[in-house]
């Protein structure tokens, strides 16, 4: 894998978990998890989209389906947290956390697939 994609969809982990967690420890969704959200989601899509121009192609492997699902669950998680928040529902705001950690559960399969499958770089 080109040094330049690992490097972005690591920091694309780093975003992502610091929105999830901060939400999670602070027991709300707040604009600055937002932020964090989407961020990670555009280092995710940018580093997966330097990976998909080196191999031409979308693998149909698990790493390349579960990573499809992670970037279009991670949108719906961004676009719901931005409703979420707009609407100042303050029971959705609280439990908020339990659908980020889930969403943030199924982005690892594809982050850390390559390494538990030897799935060549």
């Amino acid at each position: 894998m080109n040094t330049t994609a690992s490097i972005i969809i690591t920091i694309a982990l780093v975003f992502y978990s610091v929105g999830v967690w901060g939400e999670r420890i602070s027991g709300r969704l707040k604009w600055w998890h937002f932020i964090f959200f989407i961020l990670g989601l555009i280092c995710d899509t940018w580093g997966t989209g330097i990976m998909f121009a080196m191999v031409g192609r979308m693998s149909f492997d698990i790493h390349g389906i579960s990573g499809s699902i992670a970037i279009m669950l991670m949108l719906i998680h961004a676009i719901w947290a931005f409703f979420v928040l707009f609407k100042h529902n303050e029971k959705m705001i609280r439990n908020f956390h339990k659908f980020s950690f889930v969403v943030w559960l199924i982005w690892l399969i594809p982050f850390f697939s390559p390494m538990v499958f030897g799935l060549p770089d």
